[in-house]
């Protein structure tokens, strides 16, 4: 029988851990010189290093390991003294060395925590998510499986390896053990991952973009009874790529443990792979356990030793903590938390932030943002950073409106325009012919052939009834092909009828 989350949640207890990958923006491979250039040729961004070819050895490049510092002391994080390179052994195609090299038992930094906030039905509240480790390792290859219809190695007729992505630099950021979130752990989830991002971005150590894999999440789910100390087993649902993904993920997860639980069933430990458009998961293979990877020292390269100075210099790098900046912008700007968390949710706030910074109202800014443009992304079902228009075009567009050369309505013709690649704003506008009339000789001449045409509506606004006015100021605005303020239409409107304007 099929479970609800109320069903769940009123019975058992969740526990999560979640495990980011994030891909490190240096210009070059961890261990070799390759480009990083996301979208180049197929193999053609590999060298003897990445290919693991014998005799090339490798060398680790001091920038993944600046960021990865500069990672771990935002999240609150020791930094080691002394950390390693390991072998983490096991096959897959797309794995070149047939062994990973990654940090095992002794990760660059350790023991952090990172707060987040969401809203509850009490009302706001923090949860502390405690940081296990911060450790590096190298990307793997890219599979394509050609033929079927899932894109998955089942059905397919073949697979192609592009190894380009091999060797690019990783951070692990692996937390501990999660419990007492409650309803709100799929809530929690997605705010602790959208807090990494944040936190990442700030630091400019990664595009942080999850549609290409940069940033990808590992959700572990478990269950327990409400009361019990016994931890349930877990299922890990790999490489989650998007915040609603990590939060539906989890949410699933939950019902469909629950719903093993109930039946007397026991949960498999196994990864998972999420599913978009079912919104379920899909098993994947038996969940591996450390000593199933063999790991020992990396022989080719020496441990990492970072200088306290070095570290303390890093630290004196960091930028504003995301909370922090946050709650600066709210007060700045003085926008009611409801608006504030929208800006949150759909992921506009640094965008909106650049719109203002180059000049615009911040409300008109927000306005713009949430409105007609975040209509058009959901139209188009892509996020709103995808479209073709940026900051600056919306700083463009607030400052023709307050210019009084377009109004809101005319504006959403030029956004559509440049998302539609036509151009700038400016070139928009030129092209299509788009201007504000406000030559009051030319509206009273439009009016008076409206009043015309419909003189008994007109004959109701002498006479007293004003809310009939609203017919008359539309056909104004479709004979002036909407290019005409509105406000000073009905001011002129009502003028010539003899009526009080407000």
């Amino acid at each position: 029988m099929a479970l609800s989350y109320d069903d769940v949640i009123a019975k058992y207890e969740p526990v999560l851990g979640l495990e980011v990958h994030v891909e490190l923006n240096t210009e070059s491979k961890m261990f070799c010189s390759c480009s990083t250039t996301f979208g180049g040729e197929p193999n053609t961004q590999t060298c003897p290093v990445c290919l693991a070819l014998p005799g090339a050895l490798p060398v680790v490049n001091a920038k993944a390991i600046e960021s990865s510092i500069l990672i771990g002391l935002a999240l609150n994080c020791q930094v080691a003294p002394y950390s390693r390179f390991s072998r983490k052994n096991y096959f897959y195609p797309d794995m070149p060395k047939n062994f990973q090299i990654s940090q095992y038992d002794e990760p660059i930094c350790f023991d952090g925590y990172v707060d987040v906030e969401i809203q509850t039905d009490e009302g706001p509240k923090q949860f502390r998510i405690e940081i296990e480790r911060v450790h590096m390792e190298e990307d793997t290859g890219k599979s394509l499986h050609v033929g079927g219809a899932t894109g998955r190695i089942h059905g397919a007729e073949y697979s192609l390896l592009d190894y380009n992505r091999a060797g690019i630099p990783l951070v692990e950021i692996v937390t501990k053990i999660i419990p007492g979130t409650g309803k709100y752990a799929p809530e929690v989830a997605k705010a602790y991952v959208a807090e990494l991002r944040d936190i990442l971005r700030g630091l400019k150590v990664s595009d942080v973009k999850m549609e290409q894999g940069s940033l990808r999440c590992d959700a572990n789910v478990s269950l327990r009874l409400i009361g019990s100390d016994v931890l349930g087993t877990r299922s890990e649902t790999k490489n989650v790529n998007s915040l609603r993904s990590v939060e539906r993920a989890i949410r699933g997860e939950m019902i469909r443990h629950a719903e093993l639980l109930n039946e007397g069933k026991k949960v498999k430990q196994e990864t998972r792979h999420f599913q978009e458009d079912t919104g379920l998961t899909r098993s994947g293979r038996s969940k591996e356990q450390a000593e199933d990877y063999r790991y020992f020292p990396e022989p080719d390269l020496v441990p990492v030793a970072p200088a306290t100075t070095w570290i303390e210099e890093l630290r004196a790098q960091l930028p504003e903590r995301p909370s922090l900046h946050r709650k600066r912008l709210k007060e700045q700007w003085a926008v009611p938390d409801k608006e504030m968390a929208a800006m949150i949710n759909a992921d506009v706030l640094d965008i909106v932030e650049e719109t203002v910074l180059l000049g615009a109202d911040p409300t008109k800014a927000r306005t713009w943002w949430l409105g007609e443009i975040s209509r058009v992304a959901n139209e188009k079902d892509i996020a709103i950073a995808d479209l073709s228009i940026a900051p600056r075009d919306v700083a463009e567009i607030v400052a023709l409106v307050a210019a009084g050369e377009l109004t809101d309505k005319l504006a959403r013709q030029v956004v559509e325009g440049v998302i539609a690649g036509e151009g700038t704003p400016a070139q928009v506008v030129a092209k299509r012919g788009i201007k504000v009339v406000n030559d009051d000789g030319a509206l009273m001449a439009a009016i008076e052939k409206v009043c015309a045409e419909q003189a008994e509506t007109a004959d109701k606004v002498r006479n007293g009834h004003v809310p009939a006015a609203g017919a008359l100021i539309g056909a104004v605005m479709k004979e002036t092909k909407g290019q005409a303020d509105a406000a000073r239409v009905r001011e002129l409107l009502l003028g010539h009828l003899g009526q009080a304007t407000n």
